[in-house]
């Protein structure tokens, strides 16, 4: 796995950002159309952002001063994968 688990643990462990995530579930969003959502300042949905996209869990892309976001559900399917390979090693399946 690229990304470490830790920043992808500490990315998801808060509550905020799983919202996030669940809103760029089914569609890209501009930040501002995330940040509308939240009772927040600039600064810490700026925060959130760069935690979730330093994670490798969501992709940016600027189109003139809008940014962009959409989820990237690559790490969480090796989060996934990971986690059901230690389930088999915890019951001794070793597939």
């Amino acid at each position: 796995m690229a990304v470490p688990l830790n920043d992808v643990f500490k990315a998801i462990a808060d509550p905020t950002r799983r919202e996030i995530l669940r809103l760029l579930r089914h569609e890209e969003m501009s930040a501002g159309e995330v940040a509308a959502r939240f009772d927040m300042t600039k600064p810490t949905m700026s925060h959130h952002f760069a935690v979730l996209k330093a994670a490798g869990l969501i992709t940016s892309r600027r189109e003139g001063q809008t940014i962009w976001y959409a989820l990237d559900t690559t790490v969480l399917e090796d989060v996934l994968a990971w986690s059901m390979d230690m389930a088999r090693s915890a019951k001794g399946d070793k597939r």
